[in-house]
């Protein structure tokens, strides 16, 4: 049987907001296995955020929050849904808005969720780490394990959902969702975003 390391239950805990023990009997059930494990736990309802986000829930109110740096250089407008608008009107609803634009503002992250990165660029990054794994002379047998390792790094560095939160990196934005799904008891979803800096023309809208 696989051996289930703290940091493994961690990262599993970050893509599904379930509980450590949740966590650890899913890695248990997969030998440790994280995408099989994060499957586990959809299939068996544990993972709070996807039931809460599941399909059929119409997300039609919300808020468009933005965010502007003290010199005016840098900007930032993101589109928050939820069902209705007297969750749209909370206090807790509003303050997660702020933090996400906020934490796109500093942390500068391309897409809200894996799947909106284009294929072609998974495809490119997975290729060139592979290529920089066999260089370093990894064993065989080990390189798709750290392929696979260093492409979790990668969405965590440029996907909102899967990064560390500005203020508590300890916790992902994807749990800071889930904790705010709880709070109000609507389904929440963060649709899209843009970021501008002054002078430069390559800033685009990320979201679906």
């Amino acid at each position: 049987m696989a051996t289930i390391t703290a940091q493994m239950v961690k990262d599993l805990r970050e893509m599904t907001a379930a509980g450590p023990l949740d966590c650890k009997k899913a890695l248990e059930e997969t030998g440790g296995d994280l995408q099989k494990a994060v499957e586990y736990l959809r299939e068996r309802g544990v993972a709070k955020a996807a039931k809460k986000l599941n399909a059929g829930r119409a997300m039609n109110e919300g808020l468009i929050e933005t965010y502007l740096h003290f010199n005016r250089r840098l900007g930032v407008m993101v589109e928050v849904n939820c069902e209705t608008d007297f969750v749209a009107n909370t206090e807790n609803f509003r303050t997660f808005c702020k933090e996400i634009a906020l934490h796109i503002a500093n942390l500068k992250p391309l897409y809200v969720k894996r799947e909106h990165v284009p294929s072609a660029i998974v495809e490119a990054e997975r290729d060139l780490n592979r290529r920089r794994t066999l260089e370093e002379g990894k064993p065989a047998a080990v390189v798709d394990k750290i392929v696979d390792g260093r492409m979790e790094k990668f969405f965590q560095e440029i996907v909102l959902l899967e990064q560390p939160w500005l203020k508590d990196d300890a916790k992902s934005i994807q749990q800071l969702l889930s904790e705010t799904v709880s709070e109000t008891g609507e389904s929440i979803e963060i649709r899209r975003f843009a970021c501008f800096t002054l002078g430069d023309a390559g800033e685009a809208d990320a979201g679906e």
